[in-house]
């Protein structure tokens, strides 16, 4: 398992709820979450190795948010 980090665009619950199905789909209902205090508005994910930092980013995308990879 490995935590990836990133920088979002998502902003309120709202946008979590958006992200919420595509975010489960990748990496399971208990193992992601988005710090909306935090100015970056960081996005923690515990994932297997497999998942791969663009494969994340590119499915934000397809939901309209923005996401920058800031740790691995």
């Amino acid at each position: 398992m490995k935590s990836l980090t990133f920088k979002t665009t998502i902003k309120c619950t709202g946008c979590i709820e958006k992200v919420t199905p595509v975010l489960n789909a990748l990496a399971g209902e208990e193992n992601w979450k988005v710090d909306l205090q935090n100015p970056n508005r960081l996005l923690t994910i515990t994932a297997n190795d497999e998942l791969k930092a663009g494969t994340i980013i590119s499915s934000l995308q397809g939901v309209g948010y923005k996401a920058e990879q800031v740790s691995e």
